[in-house]
């Protein structure tokens, strides 16, 4: 192993006392650093041959205690070391890695403070969602400890179980509970990568996250039809928004966000290509006719830098993402009024239109990959949550062909 360790006296960093700083001067793959002990002393205290303070050292009571205390120190630090080699880690760690590592783990890093720092460095990559998922979780836990911090090495299996009952007591469901468990598992994984808390730590090892099935969101044929034809003056706002839910169910789903970060740029012979904001994933959709009606009430009069929709208005990407925000908030207020227009009993909101597209694919008998490719879903298991149940209609027509055949 090209890594080591070593207790020495840093001669080289006088203090204004003349005292010397002890020191761990750590070697890995032929660079060397150092890092502090805390302590300095000066040079005829210290022992260079057994790299310990010597006993006529009068500044503290027990020099033996101290000494054992560098050694402990020492011992933890290589133990790290062992543990990166044995892992097969080490041999790929920058000498600045290996030091964070020992530094980090010393004294446990605040889950807080590393949740916060991530959620900055979202916001940096123009990542607002996220970075509210993170700060909004911070900020409830916060809470459930009454202000006080909370160190990675405190966030249990324990913690996460009186966290629930927390949740729970105060009448809040499992689906909530869910989300905030998620972004809590997220943000401690990244903190294992980064060396703050060792994967044997892992709260959820033994933790599942529970989700109970929520009412389905998607509608019938009839009643995207009853939104389609519903009659609407051009100057209603209401007309906006029923146009944003059927181009979203045109568009394979396309949620609101990356309609509103559209451009007429996106529209090249006859197609939309854009890249979904949350995962980067291309697509490359065909303008069908009844799409193409709808956004050419959008597009007269704009350059390729317009954007499609009248949602975007300013260019910081932070109020950006507020507007979009604003807008999804007046959309849904909106697609309520549209459903009771429509005479059509189930909530309205922007991810209907989405699952709504999902669950006619699959009732057409388009097969399960290519509904995964349209709705832009890495994995076929996410497709599946968007198609848990058939409609209960369809589930009766089988039941009574079944019965017929009996």
């Amino acid at each position: 192993m090209r890594t080591y360790l070593m207790l020495l006296l840093d001669t080289r960093r006088a203090k204004k006392d003349g005292s010397f700083p002890i020191i761990f001067r750590l070697t890995h793959l032929r660079k060397t650093t150092s890092i502090s002990t805390g302590y300095s002393i000066l040079e005829k205290y210290w022992d260079s041959q057994k790299c310990t303070i010597k006993k006529t050292y009068t500044k503290v009571e027990s020099i033996a205690r101290l000494n054992t205390l560098l050694l402990k120190e020492e011992a933890r630090a290589n133990d790290i070391i062992n543990r990166l080699y044995d892992s097969g880690k080490l041999n790929y760690l920058s000498i600045t890695q290996v030091k964070n590592r020992i530094t980090q783990n010393s004294t446990y890093v605040s889950f807080y403070r590393f949740g916060e720092s991530l959620a900055e460095d979202l916001k940096t990559a123009h990542r607002y969602g996220t970075a509210r998922n993170y700060t909004g979780i911070i900020s409830i836990l916060r809470t459930f400890t009454k202000g006080k911090d909370l160190k990675f090495n405190e966030l249990n299996y324990d913690f996460i179980k009186k966290f629930e009952r927390y949740h729970l007591a105060k009448g809040n469901g499992y689906n909530s509970l869910s989300t905030y468990l998620r972004a809590i598992k997220a943000i401690y994984n990244k903190g294992i990568k980064a060396g703050l808390i060792e994967r044997e730590a892992y709260p959820f090892m033994h933790y599942s996250i529970k989700q109970v099935p929520t009412e389905k969101r998607a509608l019938p044929i009839e009643d995207i039809r009853k939104i389609m034809n519903l009659k609407l003056p051009k100057d209603m706002v209401l007309f906006r928004y029923r146009n944003y839910f059927i181009c979203s169910f045109l568009l394979y789903g396309m949620n609101f966000t990356d309609m509103a970060y559209l451009k007429v740029a996106n529209i090249i012979n006859g197609r939309i290509k854009f890249r979904r904001k949350k995962t980067g994933k291309l697509y490359d959709i065909k303008i069908t006719g009844q799409l193409s009606e709808i956004l050419k009430i959008y597009l007269e009069g704009k350059s390729n830098e317009d954007y499609i929709f009248p949602v975007i208005k300013r260019e910081s990407p932070a109020l950006q993402e507020r507007e979009i925000s604003w807008e999804r908030q007046r959309y849904n207020r909106g697609l309520k009024i549209i459903g009771e227009m429509c005479g059509i009993e189930q909530k309205l909101t922007t991810y209907v239109s989405r699952h709504s597209f999902a669950t006619q694919a699959m009732l057409n008998d388009i097969p399960l990959q290519a509904i995964s490719a349209m709705l832009g879903h890495s994995k076929l298991n996410t497709t599946q949550i968007y198609l848990k149940s058939l409609p209960t209609n369809i589930l009766d027509n089988y039941n009574e062909q079944l019965i017929a055949a009996i």
